[in-house]
């Protein structure tokens, strides 16, 4: 049977060597996170079994290089009464201190502390990555509470939901990230802060939100995403919606507390859908001074009583942008679902003007769409690029494997374990892996998000292919 190989492009990096192996779970010798916490070195990883984790105490990790991962399905961390009524050191779930810090696959869910502002994930250490991540009821989904010099925080496949604090309404988030160099968000669902909270806050000097939907649906948020500090952000490829129910009728506000970020204060809107479902509104309130704003390629669907944009930049580069009071007007699918990809009559097909601008390192020409739930596929071109976040094709690309069952291997590059991440079925798939030139070397029946030891794979490049599905594309990956 001849297979057809779709290559995917990757970036080596560097990559940790991981030095010890805890595992966390019911049965094992330690049943909860913080019984392990205080064991790790840097360079540790800490494995914690897919399981309901009930009212542990707040987990303080110090360490730096840290892997700590769910396995066996995404892991439920649910906060209880002992994080509530910590006076001394309630922060939070987990409290991150240590350097270069990687979570993923887990669940963190109910945190609230008496400061009214507890997260799942508190971050005190330089450079977070985030990936796969569910954060579900707390004040707080992930909280940067300071200011950290030189650090990066990455979040992408995550999804928030609920974050706020119905006891001190407008102060909490699903996501609130204070002064870093760079938050780069990508792939997430960020939506319904309750409490008129935000859907999306950072004060960061640098922001990358790249193929997202941050949006509000029902609930009482305030603005769906603030940046209240200025900085360079560049917003693209997102759906965005605001809800009936918003307290706050601006969508996006940039620099609402002081420029006093880092200049320049550019802000870079492309290729975006914005929706209004509020019968009064404005879409972007820009502090007057701000350096740039560049607006191409945009729906801005729905009313905008209080003007479209609020605010004077010292420079507008607006064009080809889509804007009707009128949704129904749009184009979309169905609305009424939130599907906001285009029919093929809609005016915003073919209509996109061509970017050829980069933003550290970032071109202004998008190559994804958000996919649900956190995943993004890739957005191929016809002709001209069309306006907003999705591009019209009538024949998808997209591999039909990869819209019934869509998954992903991470890390990629691997030191020598991959996790294999699936949907459309809890059931166990059987995998294989080929060498490049096309000989199974390693054949795998898996459950969902399991940990697969591919250590005794010599280096190289290697694809994984769902077993017996002529129709699957091979996934690339390396193995260091």
């Amino acid at each position: 049977m001849k297979v057809a190989l779709q290559f995917i492009l990757f970036v080596l990096f560097g990559i940790q060597s991981y030095a010890t192996l805890w595992q966390v779970g019911p049965a094992r010798t330690y049943t909860y996170c913080s019984q392990v916490a205080p064991l790790v070195q840097d360079d540790d990883t800490v494995q914690i079994d897919f399981a309901t984790y009930i009212n542990d105490p707040q987990v303080q990790w110090s360490k730096s290089n840290l892997y700590i991962v769910g396995v066996g399905g995404r892991p439920r961390l649910q906060a209880g009464s002992i994080i509530a009524n910590d006076n001394v050191n309630g922060k939070g779930i987990f409290v991150i201190s240590g350097s270069n810090v990687r979570v993923e696959n887990i669940e963190f869910a109910n945190a609230a502390v008496i400061d009214m502002n507890g997260a799942g994930i508190r971050q005190e250490g330089i450079n977070l990555f985030v990936h796969a991540c569910k954060f579900d009821g707390n004040e707080m989904g992930i909280l940067q509470g300071g200011t950290i010099p030189n650090c990066k925080t990455t979040v992408e496949y995550c999804e928030f939901l609920n974050g706020g604090s119905s006891a001190n309404p407008g102060y909490q988030h699903n996501i609130y990230i204070n002064h870093i160099d760079t938050l780069i968000f990508r792939y997430n669902f960020s939506y319904n802060s309750i409490a008129e909270g935000h859907e999306f806050k950072s004060r960061a000097n640098y922001n990358f939100i790249l193929y997202n939907t941050i949006a509000n649906y029902q609930s009482v948020d305030s603005r769906t995403i603030d940046l209240p500090n200025g900085g360079t952000t560049v917003l693209m490829g997102n759906i965005i919606e605001q809800g009936p129910n918003s307290a706050n009728s601006n969508i996006l506000g940039y620099g609402k507390e002081g420029l006093s970020n880092t200049a320049p204060h550019e802000l870079w809107i492309v290729n975006n859908t914005f929706v209004n479902k509020k019968t009064t509104g404005s879409f972007i309130d820009i502090a007057s001074g701000t350096n740039k704003l560049f607006l191409k390629n945009n729906i801005l669907a729905g009313a905008k009583t209080g003007g479209l944009i609020l605010g004077t930049a010292i420079t507008l580069d607006s064009s080809n942008n889509f804007i009707d009071d009128f949704i129904s007007n749009c184009g979309f699918v169905n609305a009424n679902t939130y599907d906001y990809h285009l029919l093929s009559n809609s005016v915003s097909v073919d209509a996109g003007v061509s970017i050829s601008t980069s933003v550290e390192g970032v071109l202004l020409q998008p190559d994804k769409m958000y996919k649900d739930t956190c995943l993004f596929e890739s957005r191929p071109l016809l002709n001209a690029i069309d306006i907003g976040a999705y591009e019209y094709n009538s024949s998808s690309s997209v591999p039909e494997f990869l819209v019934r069952n869509n998954f992903e291997i991470y890390p990629n590059p691997s030191s020598g374990f991959i996790t294999v991440h699936y949907s459309g079925t809890d059931e166990s798939q059987s995998f294989q892996i080929y060498n490049p030139i096309g000989k199974i070397v390693k054949e795998i029946s898996i459950h969902n998000n399991e940990i697969i030891n591919v250590s005794d794979l010599p280096d190289g490049v290697y694809f994984i292919c769902p077993k017996n599905n002529s129709r699957a594309t091979l996934i690339l990956f390396h193995c260091n």
